[in-house]
This record gives structure tokens, C-alpha cells and sequence, in this order.
């Protein structure tokens, strides 16, 4: 533990801006001399009092809740001192400042200040603290972060499974099963006469198969929560004037892109966040593609390729209207040879033919289809303008993005999980390996075991150095 985990800590933990009630939040080792410096009375564990918070002269800055919470129950395992005012924003300064002074004044009885260095808290010290004591773990720590970030319903409920402990379970239950099978190999190896009879007789290979099958389940749940936190990032690029603002538009269900007959109209991205079945989707809309001497059109379509380079998926908007067109066709062409190969490669550009209203004898039904003319076998037909086959599209938005529903519902996950399920399922099937070998090796199934464990631990912070702590932490609000 670093030196600084053990200095107290004060922090405004409510967002900033106005609001009917704001909160500041301490937490150190004994706050009772900084309780009576602002409150002037003792606090009974965990009750809210109604008081004056007072300045140095005894004066209120404000009246509000003061709630002690004693250690060890409290949310980061210290002594915490919540002081709920009026949430204005000089009020909530006025507290913090006050905190900070009354910390650092001499009691003239002991000749000590009252609470040793106080200081602000840096981002995500509170959970960071509740992490050190135990209070969470560090799967737990990170879903508070994401439930606070939860763009979706569905991504709030995942948050809050891991919050509870869920998907820390599910890992703790998985390390139990490495950790029977890594002893009774271990114990094989002090006894070689007896080898591979005893494995067989302990079900070796069926622990490992048990393991294998709950290890891709959880895998298959952290890819689906990891997809409900950071979802995907979708660009719609095409030709001037095929309908690119008009479909962002459609998809948000809101007029935000200016839509005109004016080739050039969209200088700039636009973005906004839709969801689909609760997973979020980041649409980026850009400025036509097209030979310009227009200097900041230039510019703009010079982002629009930068913004295409970075998607998850391609939206290729194709106007119904023009098929046919030798010259728009060769346009149409010259942008797909531009594209990024491994969006092309990985099947992540969507063709979409948009117009179908103005086709004859066009109807919802026909453009719902996915359309198997010019080419494009999986492209989406559909009309921007009366939102026909928009449905069809969103389908293969999920499709793509690898979304199902899972039955026991999904845990929150980020990358460095999904990471290090793929290292543990990697030496997993060397164990497997090594086990069923014409001659196993049970030196080097014990240390793919002891490897997988391992990086299993680090889901939940068993041995967790502090450059990556700080990277976590650092990414929380300050007041967390």
C-alpha cells in the first residue's frame, strides 16, 4: 500500500452544477475531532442529524444531514463523514474548504491538529480505499464505475450484477475448480509410481472438461457485458446527397442533422448514441464523400475517412435512385476501394440501398428484405425517409456486433476481463493438452493450471500492481 492510502481524504461526491441536495464526503482513520470542529457535537453511528455545519467563528455555512459511519462498516472500511447541504456549488466549496481547515488546526489540550493531512481526493479514491480494505474486490470496484457510466437499462442491470458480486462469484468459483485439479496433479507428482492411474481414477479429464465448459460460459457473458458497456461504434459514409443525415436522423428518432437536396450540406460529424435491445450504438454521420476543391469540405471529408478508419462497422449508403448511374456506380466503387481492409475483410461494412420509397411499387414488406440484387448479398434495403426497413437494419447492427440474449443474464465487463478469460482459456486447453498427450507431462500441466489461476486472479485483483490500480482509479469522478 502506498504511502498516500493512508492519508485522510475529503471530496464534493455529488456531480457538479446545481441541485437540491449536495454531499461531501471524508474518510480517514478517526474523524472525531473534525466531527466536533463542524458539527459541535458527537454523531450516533450511522444516523442522520440534522444540524448546522459551522465555520471557524461558529457561524453556519449551511444546515443539512451530517451521517457518521464508524469503521470498518462503512463504504471504504475508514471512518466516513458524509455532510448532505444544498446542492449549490459555493455551498458544497464553503463545506470542502471548511474540512480542510478545521483538519489542520492545533487542539491546544494535545497540541495536535485535528485530523493530520487532509487532503482532496484524487479520482476514485474513495472505491480505491473500499478495494485496499476489502470491502470490494476489484471486479466489484470496477462496476460501480460502470454503473455510474451505464449509458443503457440494460447496461445500469449488468452493472449492478457485478456490483453484487455476481461475476466475482462466478470467477471465484472457476478458481476452486483450478485449484482442486492443480492439487490432485501436484499430489500426483509426489507420488510418480502412481501417476496416471490416480488421475484417472480422480477424473482428471472430466475436472477439466467441467472447467473448459464453465470457463466459455463465463467467457461468452463477459464478451455480451463487455458489448453492453463500451457497445459499437457505427459510421455512416457514402456519397453527397444518398441520405447519410437523413438515416442518422431516422435511427435517433430525432432531427439532428440538417438534411437538404444540396450536395456538401454535412460539413462536419455528427454523433449520437442510440440503443438497441439495450446495447448502445454510437453512430457517427459524415460528410459526404466526393472530389472537392471546397477547402473545408476538404477538411471535412478528410475526418470522415479518419472516422471510418476507427469504426466497429460501416454504414455504405448507396441511393436506390442512382442504380444504374455508370458515373455514380464508378464513385460508389472508387469509395470501396478506400476502405479499410480489415473492416472489409472482417465482413463489417453494411451496404445499404436507401430511397426504396421512391422505387415503384415499393412497399414496407419489400424493403424490410435484405436485398440480393447488384452484388451486395447481405446488404439492407431500406426507405430513411418513412423508417421502412429500419428494423432489418438494426438486426444486422446486433448480428454484427455478436449480441444475443443470454438466459442468466450478463455481468459488466471491460477489456482487460475479456483479456485475461483468453489468457486463462489459452493455458486451459494446454492443460489439456499436456493431460491427454501419449506422454502426459504432469510437470507442465501443474504450471499451465498455476498459469491459469493466475491470470484469473487478476479479474478480481488477487495480485494487482499499483501502475494498474492508478490507471483504473484514475478514470472514476473525483467524489468515488
Amino acid at each position: 500500500m502506498l504511502p498516500r492510502h493512508h492519508d485522510p481524504i475529503a471530496a464534493i461526491a455529488t456531480a457538479p452544477g446545481r441541485a437540491a441536495v449536495g454531499i461531501v464526503r471524508v474518510s480517514g482513520r478517526d474523524l472525531r475531532p473534525l466531527i466536533a470542529a463542524i458539527c459541535h457535537r458527537p454523531l450516533a453511528a450511522r444516523h442522520a442529524t440534522y444540524l448546522p455545519f459551522l465555520d471557524a467563528g461558529g457561524v453556519a455555512i449551511d444546515h443539512g444531514l451530517a451521517i457518521h459511519f464508524p469503521a470498518p462498516h462503512s463504504y471504504t472500511g475508514e471512518d466516513v463523514l458524509e455532510l448532505q447541504a444544498h446542492g449549490g456549488p459555493v455551498v458544497l466549496q464553503l463545506l470542502l474548504a471548511r474540512c480542510l481547515e478545521a483538519a489542520s488546526v492545533l487542539d491546544p489540550a494535545t497540541g495536535l491538529t485535528a485530523l493530520p493531512g487532509l487532503r482532496l481526493a484524487m479520482p476514485g479514491e474513495f472505491t480505491e480505499r473500499a478495494y485496499l480494505n476489502d470491502k470490494l474486490d476489484l471486479a466489484q470496484a470496477e462496476a460501480v464505475s460502470d454503473l455510474i457510466d451505464a449509458s443503457t437499462e440494460a447496461a445500469a442491470r449488468s452493472a449492478t450484477r457485478s456490483l453484487s458480486g455476481g461475476f466475482s462469484a462466478e470467477i471465484r468459483a472457476l478458481d476452486e475448480q483450478l485449484m482442486r485439479l492443480r492439487m490432485l496433479v501436484e499430489a500426483t507428482l509426489d507420488f510418480p509410481e502412481e501417476d496416471i492411474d490416480f488421475l484417472q481414477q480422480a477424473d482428471a479429464h472430466g475436472q477439466l472438461v467441467a472447467i473448459t465448459a464453465r470457463l466459455c460460459s463465463i467467457e461468452d457473458r463477459t464478451r455480451q457485458g463487455a458489448l453492453l458497456r463500451d457497445g459499437i461504434t457505427v459510421v455512416i459514409a457514402g456519397q453527397p446527397n444518398v441520405g447519410k443525415s437523413s438515416l442518422l436522423n431516422a435511427l435517433a428518432g430525432a432531427e439532428l442533422a440538417i438534411v437538404t437536396p444540396i450536395p456538401g450540406t454535412t460539413r462536419d460529424k455528427v454523433s449520437q448514441t442510440i440503443q438497441i435491445e439495450g446495447v448502445p450504438v454510437h453512430v457517427i454521420d459524415t460528410a459526404g464523400l466526393r472530389d472537392t476543391d471546397d477547402t473545408i469540405e476538404q477538411i471535412g471529408i478528410a475526418r470522415s475517412w479518419s472516422e471510418i478508419e476507427g469504426a466497429d462497422a460501416l454504414l455504405f449508403l448507396h441511393d436506390l435512385t442512382q442504380i444504374g448511374d455508370a458515373a455514380h456506380e464508378a464513385r460508389d466503387e472508387a469509395i470501396r476501394q478506400r476502405l479499410p481492409q480489415a473492416l472489409a475483410m472482417a465482413g463489417r461494412v453494411i451496404d445499404v440501398f436507401n430511397k426504396a420509397d421512391t422505387l415503384p411499387l415499393a412497399s414496407a414488406g419489400m424493403c424490410a428484405e435484405i436485398d440480393a440484387s447488384n452484388g451486395h448479398p447481405s446488404a439492407v434495403r431500406l426507405s430513411a425517409k418513412t423508417g421502412a426497413g429500419l428494423d432489418a437494419l438494426r438486426r444486422r447492427l446486433l448480428e454484427l456486433a455478436g449480441w444475443h440474449e443470454h438466459p442468466e443474464g450478463v455481468y459488466t465487463a471491460r477489456a482487460r476481463h475479456v483479456h485475461a478469460l483468453q489468457q486463462t482459456g489459452a493455458h486451459v486447453d494446454e492443460a489439456m493438452r499436456q493431460l491427454t498427450g501419449i506422454a502426459p507431462a504432469l510437470d507442465l500441466l501443474a504450471e499451465e493450471l498455476r498459469l491459469a489461476q493466475r491470470a484469473l486472479g487478476d479479474i478480481v485483483g488477487q495480485s494487482t500492481p499499483d501502475e494498474l490500480l492508478g490507471e483504473i482509479f484514475s478514470r472514476f469522478c473525483i467524489g468515488k
